[in-house]
């Protein structure tokens, strides 16, 4: 009995779910770019995948216009997250500041955000869900962090108030 209830234990800790595993054979038909261009900004962005199999969003942000971000989104079936504690990323970054958002629905007007630095070299980035809390253009709001069950839309953000180039690997984001 002691060694089912250690399995069961072992099996519920360690349990994880791909949101997404990028890969040369992967179809990033559901990503969109979303750039300030939608207020009459000027920046630029893509998304794409590389000769190695990895995300790669880049770009350049311009602050002309009242602009100044750039983010790649990810729409999907709902994802039920009530049996997880956290986001893990696993990417590759360029030192600059970025946001991951989650979206319970895509009908949300506001994400929950979590703020993080991207390394130069390859790294685990753990977001736990209820430190994500609610933000919309730039505000954070007073509501309560997330406490969804589920999840529809995901998206890299940045934002960092000046004019730069930034690339961010991806190689998998999962929920744990």
């Amino acid at each position: 009995m002691k060694s089912i209830i250690l399995t069961l234990l072992l099996f519920m800790t360690s349990y994880t779910q791909f949101i997404f595993d990028f890969n040369k054979e992967s179809n990033i038909q559901n990503w969109f770019i979303v750039n300030d261009d939608v207020m009459g900004g000027k920046s630029r962005s893509n998304f794409t995948i590389d000769q190695d199999g990895f995300g790669v969003f880049e770009g350049r942000i311009s602050l002309q216009n009242n602009g100044g971000f750039s983010s790649v989104r990810y729409r999907f079936e709902s994802k039920n997250v009530k049996e997880f504690s956290k986001i893990v990323l696993k990417i590759c970054g360029d030192g600059k500041k970025y946001q991951f958002r989650v979206k319970p629905n895509t009908r949300t007007y506001f994400s929950y955000v979590y703020n993080f630095d991207a390394s130069n070299e390859w790294q685990e980035i753990e977001i736990p869900l209820k430190d994500m809390y609610p933000s919309f253009r730039g505000r954070k709001l007073n509501k309560s962090n997330f406490s969804e069950s589920e999840i529809q839309e995901i998206a890299f953000l940045i934002g960092n108030k000046k004019e730069e180039s930034f690339r961010l690997l991806i190689d998998k984001i999962e929920l744990k």
